[in-house]
């Protein structure tokens, strides 16, 4: 019983039926005033038109959505944003300007059916209390009911159980045309889903940038303090806090630009390493005691901008798995531009615990980044040696 009655506690259950009422107020006050039903007919060949402008959906929306969901700012969809909520941008093609069309008309005739219902429940009741107190002899509502009888009071609860019943219906009615004939259109409904993938995709991207950087600057910065600690050489020592610094102000940058990205989505990435910044890489690798021989051959500045930086996100997370695995060992780069392709390799001594290929965020990344290119990536034991073996189009 209570659970019959929460709809009646909400606000909402009585601004839809105001939705409703809205609609109908200018042909039923001039159907009053000049007493002609011709109105109605004038009304609905009125918003034909009207549901032609565009603007026209815009106010719908906003009226559907604070009367109907009791929240302007509601899309009445799913919690990303993605559902069939109803919209408030103009309508761009002639199926939205038909949807709006259809909808005024529904909510015109809805409006009348449902003011006329409500009026005469409530003039019945009012009928059958006048008619049980003996105020008036029974006439109107109740005039088949026969002269004034107290006995008439007993009908009052199933008029307005009827009431009740039709103003719920009539706003559920109404809320559920909103959102069929207000809701996006299947081109606004893909256009939502290619913005709600591109998100997942900068947050996907977002999260590796995070992995990549932070956990390369973490890796370096354990294995210097560990190197310092072993070595008890005032001088080295000095050298591995200076290369810790250095690492840990690069990746505090790189976390700073993140952030801003997260903070602002409209916001561009900014500036990120390239390949031309490979050195800063190994540096860092070798001042962590790792014997880096690199070999960087062709035009590396001529590589388009999303394949270098994602070239240079693999090397460092190849890097990375290097100190990760092995420790400071000798490790050989090559990175080389050959006609289309862009190829890069990162082989070390095979640790005495090797990773597993198919494990791993930082190889399944190292994979991920390379097929969104559409190149390819490959990792694991060559002989004696772990190879990291990156093919990149660069066209």
């Amino acid at each position: 019983m209570v659970g019959l009655l929460r709809p009646f506690g909400r606000a909402v259950t009585y601004t839809r039926l105001l939705h409703l009422f809205v609609a109908v107020v200018w042909p039923a006050v001039l159907q009053f005033v000049t007493d002609a039903w011709w109105i109605w007919a004038v009304a609905a060949a009125a918003l034909v038109p009207a549901g032609l402008v565009p603007a026209m959906r815009t106010v719908e929306g906003l009226q559907a959505r604070l009367l109907l969901t009791g929240n302007p700012h509601d899309r009445g969809g799913d919690e990303d944003g993605g559902g069939d909520g109803i919209v408030v941008t103009p309508s761009s093609t002639w199926e939205d300007r038909g949807r709006l069309v259809l909808w005024l008309e529904a909510r015109l005739l809805l409006g009348c059916l449902t003011g006329l219902v409500v009026a005469q429940l409530l003039y019945a009741v009012v009928d059958l209390v006048a008619s049980a107190a003996g105020d008036r002899p029974g006439g109107g509502a109740v005039g088949l009911l026969g002269p004034s009888q107290a006995w008439h009071i007993a009908l009052v609860p199933g008029l307005l159980t009827a009431l009740a019943a039709a103003v719920w219906s009539s706003g559920t009615l109404i809320t559920a045309l909103a959102v069929r004939l207000l809701g996006p259109s299947p081109a606004e409904r893909l256009a939502a889903l290619e913005e709600r993938t591109e998100q997942l995709l900068e947050r996907t991207r977002i999260a590796r940038e995070l992995h990549d950087s932070i956990g390369h600057a973490l890796t370096v910065a354990v294995l210097q303090a560990g190197a310092a600690r072993a070595a008890d050489d005032p001088a080295f020592t000095r050298r591995a806090l200076d290369a810790i610094e250095e690492t840990g102000r690069a990746a505090l940058e790189d976390l700073e630009r993140v952030l801003g990205v997260l903070r602002d989505s409209g916001k561009p990435a900014g500036t990120r390493p390239t390949l031309t910044d490979a050195d800063r890489l190994l540096e860092s690798a070798r001042a962590s005691g790792a014997e880096v021989d690199a070999d960087l051959t062709g035009p590396l500045e001529g590589v388009p901008g999303p394949v270098s930086r994602e070239g240079y996100r693999i090397l460092q997370e190849s890097l990375t798995n290097v100190l990760r695995h092995a420790g400071p060992v000798p490790a050989r780069v090559r990175v080389s531009v050959e006609g289309a392709t862009l190829r890069l390799d990162v082989r070390n001594p095979l640790p005495a615990d090797p990773p597993d290929p198919a494990r791993g965020s930082g190889l399944r990344g190292i994979r991920e980044r390379a097929a969104l290119l559409g190149g390819s990536a490959s990792a694991g034991p060559v002989g004696d040696d772990w190879q990291v073996h990156v093919e990149l189009p660069v066209r």
